[in-house]
């Protein structure tokens, strides 16, 4: 199903986005000029009337797009697990020992190497989506990988490697 969201322009104040929900329930975001984001759940017996309006800094308002986007994402990869035979998906963590910590993910040559794909990278509850080449690896970093079990399991080798400087 596709949903539709309506943009309004609210003059003096900012854009507002709403969209109705599968079960009936509309809620939108109110942009303000001055930066300012308001989640806002409408009255279900009276769609004109704002039911709850909440107040979000910039930090609570990223960390719910990142919140909705990783579950998004990791539902979509399961689904494409499903529709693909042999296709996997995985978490592998990145070990404090490995020798690609500090280093770019370009630098494992996983793809390459194993034919699997690094689509993210899980760190401290934030989703880096299809990191670049130059992304560079923390300890404690969880990738998310797609592949067969043999590209998997070589990708697992590969940051398990350890630092021969460490």
């Amino acid at each position: 199903m596709r949903v539709r969201v309506e943009q309004t322009a609210l003059p003096g104040i900012g854009v507002r986005h709403d969209l109705m929900t599968e079960s009936g329930r509309r809620l939108g975001v109110v942009s303000h000029r001055n930066g300012r984001r308001d989640l806002v759940l409408y009255d279900p017996d009276d769609p004109d009337s704002c039911q709850h309006d909440i107040p979000l800094t910039d930090d609570e308002a990223e960390a719910l797009a990142d919140i909705l986007g990783a579950s998004l994402m990791l539902g979509q990869l399961a689904g494409l697990r499903d529709q693909a035979a042999g296709l996997l998906t995985e978490q592998i963590a990145i070990p404090a020992g490995s020798r690609y910590v500090g280093r770019p993910l370009g630098d494992t040559k996983a793809r390459t190497r194993t034919s699997a794909s690094i689509v993210a990278v899980l760190r401290q509850g934030e989703v880096i989506v299809s990191p670049d080449p130059t992304f560079r690896f923390q300890a404690g970093d969880v990738v998310v990988v797609v592949g067969t079990r043999q590209g998997l399991d070589g990708v697992t080798a590969i940051l398990a490697e350890a630092d021969p400087d460490g």
